[in-house]
């Protein structure tokens, strides 16, 4: 049985790896050569400095970086000519960083040449399949012509298999993307994300795409000092900051919502930050005629933190 053919138009149309930008008496020859010419350490670094922790998946991203150097010294002399397969599985609970550093992988592939623009179009099941017959094909092959160039980043992908549901459309947009995947791998990396039980068992449905990910990294939760460091960046980048006391506050926050439903490592210490940031905009809002100084306006106070629910009702 034969599988339609599916080509996305504006992707290349062999699966040769990119010709090197420099002529060849000019081609890197060494590891810093290839590192100075495309300025991938600054990403490497940025990376770093954005995400507080994760240091198998910093680890893991610098040696798919090392390979993709070493490739493009190969390269140079002529020793590959098969651009090398990308696809990546992204999994973790939610709010651990698997955005970003999908983000980060576009730069890294883009400076060395594996990908053309660089962009990540970030994706879900509703954007891939369609409701009726007909539907799903036009809806998948469109994602994939605005991805081509860049990273298509496919969240929560488990859901695009529904095998309870017969006339679910799922596995046509996995058929789409498994010929994307291979054929036009010179032009396009796919992730998929997801938490990683659901993940194992939707890559064990589809061996096909199983095969296709050449790096799973799994990313683990922040524990309970990497989050308050996260708050305090975060609130250094909205030019806010822990007044005395505020930060033990914040801590004994930190350490309630950890247990409960639906945590969300750096995403709920986001939404936790924002929600004292009303209460304080409500503090200061009361005292009207008050002058408020720089101090007023940028610090949070244990107040702010306290008034959270978690430390009325235990069971909330």
């Amino acid at each position: 049985m034969n599988a339609p053919s599916y080509h996305i138009p504006g992707a290349a149309l062999d699966s040769a790896a990119p010709a090197p930008a420099a002529a060849p008496d000019k081609a890197a020859r060494t590891v810093n050569e290839v590192l100075s010419q495309s300025q991938v350490e600054a990403v490497m670094d940025e990376l770093d400095r954005d995400l507080i922790g994760l240091a198998p998946v910093k680890a893991r991203i610098r040696d798919i970086a090392a390979l993709l150097v070493v490739d493009k010294l190969r390269l140079n002399l002529g020793l590959q000519a098969q651009t090398p397969s990308l696809h990546m599985s992204f999994t973790g609970n939610p709010g651990t960083g698997k955005t970003t550093v999908a983000m980060r992988m576009a730069e890294i592939l883009h400076r060395l040449g594996y990908v053309r623009k660089g962009h990540v179009v970030s994706v879900t099941r509703d954007d891939l399949v369609g409701q009726y017959i007909g539907h799903t094909a036009p809806k998948t092959k469109e994602v994939l012509k605005k991805a081509m160039g860049g990273v298509l980043f496919i969240d929560e992908a488990y859901y695009l298999y529904r095998p309870e549901n017969e006339r679910d459309y799922g596995q046509e947009a996995i058929e789409i993307l498994l010929q994307v995947m291979e054929n036009q791998r010179d032009d396009l990396v796919v992730i998929v994300a997801g938490y990683k039980d659901r993940m194992d068992t939707f890559f064990k449905s589809n061996p096909g795409l199983s095969s296709r990910i050449a790096h799973h990294l799994d990313f683990p939760d922040y524990d309970q000092g990497e989050l308050l460091d996260i708050a305090d960046r975060m609130l250094g980048t909205m030019n806010y900051r822990f007044g005395e006391g505020a930060r033990e506050a914040f801590e004994s926050y930190v350490q309630r919502r950890i247990p409960l439903p639906h945590f969300a490592n750096a995403r709920s210490v986001r939404n936790a930050l924002d929600r004292a940031r009303l209460r304080q905009a409500s503090r200061l809002f009361v005292d009207r005629d008050r002058a408020l100084t720089r101090d007023d306006l940028t610090t949070l106070m244990p107040a702010d933190i306290l008034a959270s629910r978690l430390f009325a009702d235990r069971s909330a």
